[in-house]
């Protein structure tokens, strides 16, 4: 174990918590991250602080260990470890039996301590972006869990003590991104899963076992190459209702085909039957296929060669804040119909819990193009001179904002008595004892963005908006930028597709549309992204970044073919 300090004069944030009895303290970023480096790790004092019920250490790459006596923080609820280098957790955190978050994500974690079993008030598991090749045994006995999040790790299976009616609770299992090979019929057991999120594993078959989980609404086998090629298109279609009724009728015809075969004359009956059967679905595959081709304006994403329209220029004082920014404009986005707009919504939400990490990776922000006023500046200003109007509220400085947001999450929190809070208010914690905040400004110097907590109400986006400037930041990377970039363009073309199918009507979700009566535009001319490139330059006019590249949205995705 490393040298641990114990100098509260080099801590005062410990020591203010000691001396006002806090319940809740973050330690995070660079200037934690120098201490850590330099006196070995956190200071024992620390652990001194038993009424703690939230402890957050965050974006401290020095952070290799936690020391033993974490398991005296008997009183935490929510214990977040993100984005660290972890490379082990002790097994006493099974001591800290009052946990009921935690968040292990972005560190270099191999295996998880077998005392996690013991952590039976245990809502909330993250341990997404690790190097995990098993899960320990007894996760079954966490009997409270309700969301699991195990992606981009190298898992290849479940424990065969996971599928468990014990899990009776579990409700969002998310494990994308891995090597699993096998899903197990038992799958059924977990009753309460309305969630399932296997995309880009190596899974062959999907049990037919899964159409029996009574609640289960949203399904994620992309990115699999399952044998069945009919419900790999349904898959690749996001259709939920679809393959679990393909799931049951399956599971219909392996019965009935099973059944009653006792002589073999019925055995020659049965093998006629499979016979015609397979037949069928062969002619029903090559129906799917032309059709397929038929759709092809549906599947094509076009890349501007010309000129952009939109330069972003990016000051220096940017670097020591939130560096990474890229962006791009997006036409022929059809959110007028129906539930449109709120898919796309929830859409870029749950990018912002998955794929950036709760916002600690990278943030999204989306604004109507026609409500921009150009040149855009990137640069950072001091809190009490950054005004925004923030969505849904009048201006305010981020000062103004911050303070409002910790108020409302301090009511939320004594009416709803739990730890845990909602919306923009569980991102406050990303600014804290920064002397500077990040946003993107227009010719009006007006800021239309405040990343990582929200856009401003005069770019937003509404049912009428037909092109979308596309915008996001990080601390960590350009190619973290480039990644999310990539992954919310693949899922705006999923998504209009989508709407381009499903004959919805427009303005039925009471949201700025037009008369109940009118239509959705057909296929053929709203389901077709075509995406602008975006320049990102220095304060001289150098170019930083342009996107997309040549070398970005090269992924093969489903319904999304691009065309340089």
């Amino acid at each position: 174990m490393s040298r641990i300090m114990d100098d509260t004069e080099q801590w005062p944030e410990i020591e203010k918590a000691a001396i006002q009895k806090r319940r809740e303290l973050v330690l995070q970023g660079s200037v934690i991250d120098k201490r850590i480096s330099s006196y070995g790790g956190l200071a024992t004092s620390l652990y001194n602080l038993t009424l703690l019920n939230y402890l957050e250490v965050s974006q401290c790459p020095s952070l290799t260990e936690i020391h033993e006596d974490i398991q005296h923080l008997t009183n935490l609820q929510s214990l977040v470890l993100c984005r660290n280098k972890l490379a082990s957790i002790p097994n006493v955190i099974g001591n800290l039996k009052s946990l009921k978050v935690l968040d292990l994500s972005v560190n270099n974690l191999r295996v998880l301590p077998e005392g996690m079993a013991q952590l039976r008030e245990l809502n909330s598991l993250n341990v997404s972006c690790n190097s995990l090749e098993v899960l320990p045994q007894g996760l079954n006995q966490c009997t409270k869990l309700s969301t699991i999040n195990l992606s981009k790790n190298h898992i290849t299976c479940f424990p065969a003590d996971f599928y468990s009616e014990r899990l009776d609770l579990l409700s969002t299992l998310v494990a994308s991104d891995n090597d699993i090979v096998e899903l197990s019929g038992d799958i059924h057991k977990l009753a309460a899963l309305k969630v399932l999120d296997l995309s880009n594993n190596k899974l062959i078959e999907v049990p037919s076992e899964l159409s029996d989980c009574p609640k289960l609404k949203e399904i994620n086998f992309k990115g699999n190459k399952l044998s069945d090629k009919r419900l790999e298109k349904m898959v690749n279609g996001c259709q939920t209702k679809s393959i679990l009724e393909y799931l049951r009728s399956k599971a219909k015809i392996r019965q009935a085909d099973d059944g009653g075969d006792v002589d073999s004359g019925c055995s020659t009956d049965k093998k006629k039957r499979q016979h015609q059967r397979k037949k069928k679905e062969k002619v029903e595959d090559e129906q799917d296929e032309v059709e397929e081709l038929n759709k092809m304006v549906v599947r094509i994403l076009h890349i501007s060669d010309a000129p952009t329209a939109i330069t972003v220029k990016v000051s220096a004082e940017v670097k020591e804040v939130r560096p990474y920014l890229v962006c791009c404009v997006v036409r022929g986005m059809n959110l007028k119909p129906g539930n449109a707009l709120k898919r796309f919504l929830v859409a870029q939400t749950k990018l912002h819990d998955d794929l950036c990490g709760k916002r600690t990776i990278a943030t999204i922000a989306t604004h109507d193009v026609q409500l921009l006023r150009c040149p855009l500046v990137y640069g950072v200003k001091p809190p009490t001179q950054l005004k925004i109007v923030p969505l849904g509220r009048k201006e305010m400085t981020a000062v103004e904002l911050i303070r409002l947001l910790q108020l409302e999450a301090d009511e939320l929190r004594k009416q709803k008595k739990r730890q845990n809070v909602t919306g923009l208010h569980k991102y406050l914690q990303l600014l804290q004892g920064k002397p500077f905040y990040p946003c993107l400004t227009d010719a009006e110097e007006h800021v239309i963005s405040f990343p990582p907590i929200t856009n401003s109400e005069k770019t937003k986006i509404k049912k009428s908006t037909k092109e979308l400037f596309l915008e996001v930041t990080s601390a960590t990377s350009l190619q973290t930028c480039k990644d999310v970039m990539d992954a919310l363009i693949a899922k705006m073309a999923e998504l209009n597709k989508f709407t381009a199918e499903h004959k919805e009507e427009a303005g039925s979700d009471g949201e700025g549309g037009d008369s109940p009566q009118q239509p959705v535009a057909s296929s053929e001319t709203s389901s077709e992204l075509i995406i602008q490139q975006v320049r990102t330059v220095d304060q001289d006019g150098n170019l930083r970044v342009v996107y997309p590249s040549k070398t970005d949205l090269l992924k093969d995705i489903g319904n999304l073919t691009v065309i340089w």
